[in-house]
């Protein structure tokens, strides 16, 4: 089974965990730094769905091709779907009513818990869901076969009518995932940062006997010198847009990662790494905003529904 020992060494977070299981990890590089941020899904025994971000599929496959030629994985075949198939994100409190309203599939937290992946009916059409969620609420990723999307996408529309749902975009989706915490390849991580620093030790699977990065990352664990936080700012309109400083007792210790609006906390976020004496929650300093130093507060993450009970219901 080549392919799962493959993404075994390749990705840090053990990703064999059973046909239907979905796992979020990071490929590191041989120094600890984060090469790719993704999830994996088993498919089969031997085969696997990896998905990542719309503008780093061509980066992540390359990595991928680079890591099975370098290290002897010649069999494996690696192709890339992503125009074979339309992506529905179905999020919010009602997202299980919404779709246990145009399947028979049983869509019960104990039939198809957090993180799972399975094969669906919609309006005749079979698609894959998978139980995860990038903006912090219950719901389902949808993956269609592209010719097959209008007609799941129409049907989802007018179920969800009766419930209040709204199309959204990207705009609408970053500032949930700041609000959650989440990380995003290219602003808060990148092949500069480790996991220690980023806050993404939990999908880090130190007792497998080896994948790339492992050797760095025990060294750096021993080291921790910084930590991403979330700043949080009162006033909503105050919004960092990146590589604003952040100073502490009239010394710069960082620099903004990334910012946005929180429009469920009706405060402005910002995340930036810093010193891990000047990390902790509560601590008090200030980020330059157009030549003004305005006050913010490191706050404990995750900002929103901190016991994840919203995912998991």
């Amino acid at each position: 089974l080549r392919a799962a020992e493959f993404l075994n060494f390749t990705c840090a977070n053990d990703v064999v965990k059973g046909i239907g299981r979905t796992v979020y990890t990071q490929a590191l590089n041989t120094r600890g730094g984060i090469e790719s941020d993704y999830t994996v899904t088993q498919m089969n025994d031997d085969e696997f769905m990896v998905v990542t971000g719309t503008a780093f599929g061509t980066h992540d496959r390359q990595w991928l091709e680079k890591l099975a030629r370098e290290n002897a994985f010649n069999e494996i075949l690696i192709k890339d779907i992503t125009s074979d198939f339309a992506c529905f994100g179905l999020w919010g409190p009602n997202a299980r009513q919404i779709i246990q309203s145009v399947t028979t599939y049983d869509m019960s937290h104990k039939n198809f818990p957090f993180m799972h992946s399975r094969e669906i009916e919609i309006a005749g059409v079979i698609l894959r869901a998978t139980r995860i969620t990038y903006v912090g609420e219950l719901g389902w990723e949808l993956y269609i076969e592209s010719d097959q999307a209008s007609k799941v996408w129409t049907t989802l529309i007018n179920a969800g009518k009766n419930h209040g749902m709204k199309t959204c975009g990207y705009r609408a989706i970053e500032s949930l995932r700041l609000e959650k915490g989440y990380r995003a390849w290219g602003v808060e991580i990148s092949t500069e940062t480790n996991p220690w620093d980023a806050g993404l030790g939990f999908a880090v699977a130190m007792k497998k006997d080896s994948f790339i990065g492992k050797v760095a990352l025990m060294k750096s664990k021993e080291d921790v010198t910084r930590k991403l936080g979330a700043i949080l700012f009162d006033d909503i309109r105050q919004v960092p847009l990146g590589n604003e400083p952040v100073r502490v007792g009239g010394q710069i210790v960082g620099r903004i990662k990334s910012g946005g609006q929180g429009y469920t906390l009706g405060k402005a976020i910002g995340y930036a790494y810093l010193p891990i004496a000047h990390s902790e929650a509560g601590t008090i300093l200030d980020v330059e905003f157009f030549g003004q130093w305005r006050q913010g507060v490191i706050a404990t993450e995750p900002l929103f529904d901190p016991t994840n009970a919203k995912i998991r219901a």
